[in-house]
């Protein structure tokens, strides 16, 4: 069987992220595959540490806050050196349904994809939490860039509710970018020539904290992002070579 883990981010989730380890054990009671959790707590300011301590919930505690980006490598690090065959990052905020890992996984389980993005824009019959509506707008303007660069259609193009098989857990061990983390490692594992399968989910509305991109933020993340996308359409890639 698989070794499948879930790395999950966690900054300030005091009020969602018990929830979130509970939902996915009970899901490994009734399930015949089993995921294995990391929680990459990210200088938590609140009593995230406590209750991940207090429940035994496995965990690794950063001493400073190195954002999304980050914490999401320290994770990856950590799939690498336990040789795990597939990550999956899942939110801990509540928004990623458990049940919808299996869908996630199974385009790599079949050697059909070597990364997977569950997708909230795929099937528009769907109901969930689609984000707001400028947050759309900007979504579908970064598709367009991505498509520039890597003549490829990504629909949901910062959903962190994705999968990578042992090879791009490797590639994110050596580098993996600080900021915009989901379109820029989307458009660069693009260009580098993996390949990548979106497939149809239901998200969650957030239950408590903050999400880490802020509503005054959004034109400066819109701008860097693309431009950031535009510089990786230029650069020269290949795939890294697995030790």
């Amino acid at each position: 069987m698989k070794k499948i883990l879930l790395v999950i981010p966690a900054y300030n989730e005091e009020d969602n992220i018990l929830n979130t380890y509970n939902f996915i054990k009970e899901y490994n009671k009734k399930s015949k595959q089993k995921y294995d959790v990391i929680v990459i707590n990210d200088g938590s300011k609140d009593n995230t540490k406590k209750i991940l301590e207090d429940n035994n919930i496995p965990h690794i505690n950063l001493v400073h806050n190195l954002g999304i980006g980050g914490a999401v490598q320290t994770g990856y690090k950590y799939a690498y050196y336990n040789d795990y065959d597939i990550a999956v990052q899942f939110d801990g905020d509540g928004q990623h349904d458990v049940n919808y890992v299996e869908n996630i996984i199974n385009p790599i389980l079949e050697d059909k994809a070597d990364f997977v993005i569950g997708s909230r824009f795929i099937d528009k019959e769907k109901e969930g939490f689609k984000s707001s509506a400028s947050r759309r707008v900007g979504i579908k303007i970064i598709s367009s860039f991505i498509k520039f660069a890597t003549r490829k259609k990504v629909f949901d193009t910062t959903s962190g509710f994705r999968a990578v098989n042992k090879d791009i857990i490797y590639d994110f061990y050596l580098s993996y970018p600080s900021e915009y983390p989901e379109p820029i490692t989307t458009s660069e594992l693009l260009r580098k020539n993996y390949r990548l399968k979106e497939v149809s989910v239901m998200m969650k509305e957030r239950v408590g904290g903050v999400s880490s991109i802020r509503a005054w933020k959004n034109v400066y993340y819109m701008l860097n992002v693309c431009l950031a996308i535009i510089m990786i359409k230029f650069r020269r890639y290949k795939k890294c070579q697995r030790i």
